[in-house]
Formats: C-alpha cells, structure tokens, sequence
C-alpha cells in the first residue's frame, strides 16, 4: 500500500507491504500504528497512543514532530516493514531515502503500556524518526559544494566561481544575472532540498533559471543526539553549458542601449535562445499592434478575410458606439495585406470584433497565451478569457494588443517563431544539452505562409522598414501600444483648459515600442523580439534595435 502527502514543498512517499494476521492487542496497536503511518494519516496514528502520550504532544504538535524530523533528514521516501516484539517493546523497521545522505536503514522502538485492549503506545518525540533514542534529537549539520560555473555555447565562462566572473564582463552579467539571499516564496523549496538558510541562491537570469542545477548537492552529517546516523560530503555540480552566443547577447545589449524593456533571440529550429538582455521573461506590458499576428492568423484560419480582402480608408472605426482612432489619427485601409503592413487600427480592430471573443482567445491561447512561458521564472502572458473579455469594442481592442492584453517580450517572440515554423509550436531552451525540437502544429502551413508573406510586406514597404537587411529578406511586426493616447488633444479656443499643454502634441513616453521579426524569411535561422517601453514608435525605435540583433546573430552563424 502507497500513500504520497505534500511535506514542505516535497512529494514524501510512505509504503510497505501489511499482511493480516491474528496476533495479541499489543501487536494489534503497533500493526495499526504502522499502518497509519505508512498512509500519512496522523489522526490514526495518534489514536494509538496512550494518554500519556497524548499529553505530551497536542495534535499540531504530534504532526510536526513527524514533518519537521522527514525535513530536516531531507526525506522523500520511508519505507516501513512490520512490527516485530522484543521484550516488552515492538520495532519498526524503516529504510529512510533521503536527497542528502541517500538511503539509511535504522529502526523505531515502539513501547507499550497497558495490557490487551488497554494496550496503547507510550509515545515520545524520538518516535517520530527512526535511530532516535530517549531524549535525543535530529540534527543535521549542512556543507554547500562550490557553485557550479555557467558557460556560454562556445564554452567562454558567463559566471565563475564565488565572486561570479567573466572575461565578457558586462556582456556576460545581463545574462547570467545575479545572486542574492533565499527569497522568502522559495524558502520552502530550497530548505526541502536540503539548502541551508544564508545560502545565496540565483535571484535573476540564467543564475535563477538553473539555480537548482548549479547549487550542486549539499553535503553533511544527519545526527540523532551525538551519534551519526548518516554523512555524505557535498557534490559539485557539473559547468553548466548555455545557449548563449557572445556576439549575438553583446548585441542584443547594444540594442537595448539602457533602456527599460527586452530583448530576445532564438533559434527557431532547437529553440535555443541566443541571447536576451532586460526584462524579456518578466516585463508585461500591452503587446499593441504586434498582436495583429495573432488576430490575422485567426481570421486567415477562420476564412472571415483573405489577403486580398479589402477595406475603406478611415482615420477611425466605430465599434459599440465608440470611436477607435487610427495613431495619429491616420487614414488607411486598402486590402489586407495593405492594412497589414501599415498597421491598420480601423482594419483590424473590427477584424477582431468579427472574429469573435472566442475564437480570438482560442487563437491567441495556441500561440501560448495564458500557458505555461517555458521558462521557471518567467510571467505568464495573458488575455481575457472569452467570457469575460467583454464587448466587441473590448474584444476590438484586443485583437490590436490594447485593453487588458499582456504579454512578455518572450511570448510576443514565440508568436513570430510560430509563425517562422510554418505554424507548429517553437520550444524553448537555455540548455545546450537539451535541444528542443518543434512541436506539434498549431495552424495550418498555408495559413503561417500567408502570414509570412504579409509580415515581409511589413519589412519591405510597411511600418518596419527599419528593420531591413541588405541581401536578406526579413519578415516582422511593428508594435505601438499606447499607454495613454497617442491621439493628440486638439486645443479648443474657448476652453483651454480642457486640453492640456502637454496632452497637444505626440509624447514617444506614451508609447511602448514594440517589434517582432525573423530573418532569412523563407528559412528562418533567427527570431528576434523588442520591448522598448515608453519609447515611441516600433518602426522608429524597436526595429532599427531588432535588425541589429538579427544581422548579428546571422553573422555568427549560431
């Protein structure tokens, strides 16, 4: 028989074999004992204990004696055999495995008081762990091994040794991250792990991401009062080889160039990520109109337009009676290839609409919103669930990235590394051992290959012209999402103050630049995404940043 509880922020697992027999009470109890304790049911094991017992140990206390022991021996696994007599006690047999010290064998001393249906355990704190005598108490001395190095794919350290040093200085850190003391919401983790308190563990990057991995395998001795019952020394991790390509993260810094936002580059065919600078994992923010990938795929899918559908011009649409502004209040339309590139608002806002809440959610969850990012640590991008997105004007505006979208600068670059993929699903790794290949389809190929070319007709005569590179043909997105307006107050002479002064003219604050991007567009060797927050227009600022980014990992050849 199995039983498996949650103990502090382990799987602890108890099991034996019980077979039934006739046997006095007293063998009864102990039987009953261990049986309970195999389930993890304290409730039964403290039933037969006796009076005494029990006023020893309220049932919190009795409970905790048992958690806090499994704890601090590292425990995952006890295995419990049958009770056997000896003299006036039973024993328990217990083969204890635990993450430290490995599998240990010892045994719990069960004595009895009373005689048969009286009979009861006479039960004390050193019950609650086997090796354990009268009086004593576990305690585990811990020794942490070396932290293991981080290297970069060509085996160049990103972080080494304990001051955490590279030969790439800067470049190296804005991957590899930072160390710092325990955080408080994974204290429980690591302790379960065996990790001591003070120990400093990764709190950002690749030192984060891997943390479990390099901190190696404690060391120590597991000591019921001053016997031993168990050592093992610590063990080094093994260096830990990254995706990270040098040139292509110098890059991607450069891109950033200090500002607030993220940067990310990937192999779209292992999905190795190249390089990432920023908050690429972690900054949300209004995706704007790069999320048109998301609603033209729907819409292609849906057959509710093609690319050679065709729109009026306007500087706005009206949806649910409420007017929604093209930025700077531009007129467009045309088809929607056109309306595409130039990043249309009053095209695809109604676009949206008509597709509707749920097939638009449903579109936007397979390109991995509102899912698990891939990566520990990273935010989960999301949109409204369809029955709770609201309107159509609601509904509109999410289709172009607005209203309550969120999304990381990751998720909006699995977006276009679907899209690289001929719609099938990117995977993501930070591991050069552990490649991962792509996985099932998404969309239909036709569709990702009509988005394709609607997303190189934003490089070659759209809003993303920035982002070209000569002899290659690109394939992107523009984003600018407003996080205001990006409508400028027109001034009314007879109420001034109805309009403010800095409200009468474009503010690049009151935008996050976004850009998304692949290159060659045929056969994709790179995906790249930008987040520049509150910095204007993506055409402007985010692709000139991506296209650096681009040519610098094709050049690498990574």
């Amino acid at each position: 028989m199995w039983a498996v509880f949650a103990l502090a922020g382990a799987a602890f697992v108890i099991g034996a074999a019980v077979g039934a027999f006739h046997a006095p009470e007293e063998q009864r109890v102990a039987e009953r004992f261990a049986d309970a304790w195999r389930r993890g049911d304290y409730t039964a094991m403290r039933a037969e204990i006796s009076d005494a017992g029990r006023a020893r140990a309220t049932a919190k206390i009795f409970r905790r004696a048992y958690e806090v022991a499994a704890t601090t021996a590292t425990a995952t696994k006890l295995t419990i055999g049958k009770p056997r007599k000896d003299g006036d006690v039973y024993v328990l047999p217990v083969s204890v495995a635990t993450r430290i010290f490995g599998t240990f064998r010892n045994r719990v001393v069960l004595p009895i008081s009373g005689k048969g249906s009286k009979a009861k355990i006479d039960w004390r704190a050193n019950l609650a762990f086997p090796g354990l005598g009268p009086g004593e108490r576990l305690q585990r001395t811990t020794e942490m091994p070396p932290r293991a190095g981080l290297l970069a794919r060509d085996g160049t350290p990103l972080a080494q040794g304990p001051s955490r040093t590279s030969p790439l200085g800067e470049t190296a850190r804005a991957a590899a991250g930072d160390l710092g003391p325990i955080p408080e919401d994974r204290a429980e983790e690591l302790r379960a792990l065996g990790v001591p308190d003070g120990t400093q563990v990764g709190t950002s990057g690749l030192e984060r991401i891997f943390d479990t991995k390099l901190l190696g395998t404690p060391g120590g001795r597991l000591m019921a009062g001053t016997t031993v019952l168990a050592q093992r020394p610590p063990v080094r991790a093994h260096d830990l080889r990254t995706t990270i390509a040098p040139k292509v993260q110098e890059a991607a810094i450069a891109a950033l160039a200090g500002r607030y936002g993220g940067v990310v580059a990937l192999k779209p065919g292992t999905g190795e990520i190249l390089a990432f600078a920023g908050i690429p994992f972690s900054g949300l923010q209004p995706p704007g109109s790069t999320m048109k990938i998301v609603t033209l795929t729907g819409a292609l899918q849906a057959k509710i337009a093609g690319p050679s559908s065709t729109y009026p011009y306007a500087t706005e649409a009206t949806i649910s009676g409420v007017k929604l502004a093209n930025a700077n209040g531009e007129s467009c339309g045309g088809t929607l290839t056109q309306a595409f590139a130039i990043s249309c608002n009053s095209v695809f806002a109604p676009l949206g609409a008509k597709l509707g809440a749920k097939k638009l959610v449903a579109t936007a969850e397979k390109f991995g919103f509102n899912g698990d990012p891939g990566l520990p640590g990273a935010a989960m991008s999301v949109i409204p669930q369809a029955d709770t997105i609201g309107d159509d004007l609601a509904v509109g505006s999410s289709a172009i990235g607005q209203g309550v979208v969120q999304a990381t600068t990751l998720q909006m670059t699995r977006v276009a590394a679907t899209i690289a993929l001929g719609g099938r699903k990117p995977g993501l790794t930070l591991e050069r051992a552990k490649l991962a290949k792509p996985g099932p389809r998404l969309f239909p190929a036709s569709v990702a290959s009509a988005v394709r070319k609607m997303m190189v007709g934003v490089v070659t005569g759209g809003t993303g012209r920035s982002a070209q590179i000569a002899g290659v043909s690109v394939a992107g997105k523009t984003g600018t999402a407003e996080l205001k307006t990006t409508h400028p107050c027109e001034p009314d002479p007879e109420n001034p103050e109805a309009c403010p002064e800095e409200d009468q003219v474009n503010d690049p604050t009151d935008t996050d630049a976004w850009f998304v991007a692949f290159a060659p567009s045929a056969k994709p060797r790179v995906v790249v995404g930008v987040l520049l927050v509150a910095s204007g227009a993506g055409g402007d600022t985010a692709a000139p940043a991506a296209r650096g980014v681009m040519a610098a990992a094709l050049k690498s050849g990574a």
